[in-house]
């Protein structure tokens, strides 16, 4: 069975909200035969990704940048995930109060990196998710897992 591992950290309600459109549309109904594997950030390790056929991640934006929780995570895979990761799929969500440039920048500077392959059009988010942000990180949810299923 194909597994989609979700990395996020999640220290808001806003953040929390975002994650939980993204599982609910992970875990459809309609989507069957995908494993669904949530691991915040700072306890997802090398093997949670090469145990995965997709990776989906989620951060806030501090400070112009990605979480310090993402940024471990990226610290503590790269080297170890990089050669049997290469073409990975994976999709990303980003919450920030007004901006968040730099940590998209991050995300994608990384991943272009590790060699992994945008499954899906990044989600970002500025204040308060509104309906349209959580229906668009549950289609993010759900094209990474069904994405799997092919």
């Amino acid at each position: 069975m194909p597994t989609l591992l979700i990395v996020h950290h999640t220290p808001s309600p806003n953040c929390q909200s975002l994650l939980e459109a993204v599982v609910s549309g992970a875990t459809a109904p309609e989507i069957e035969g995908v494993d669904v594997v949530r691991r915040p950030a700072l306890a997802a390790t090398a093997s949670d990704v090469l145990a995965a056929d997709a990776c989906l991640l989620g951060t806030p934006a501090n400070i112009g940048y990605m979480s310090g929780a993402l940024k471990h995570f990226f610290d503590q895979v790269y080297y170890p995930c990089l050669d049997a990761t290469r073409g990975r799929p994976f999709g990303y969500w980003v919450h920030g109060g007004s901006d968040v440039t730099g940590a998209v920048r991050a995300i994608e500077s990384i991943t272009k990196g590790l060699g992994w392959r945008a499954a899906a059009q990044p989600v970002t988010v500025t204040g308060t998710p509104s309906p349209q942000d959580l229906e668009a990180c549950w289609e993010l949810g759900a094209a990474l897992a069904a994405g799997l299923t092919d």
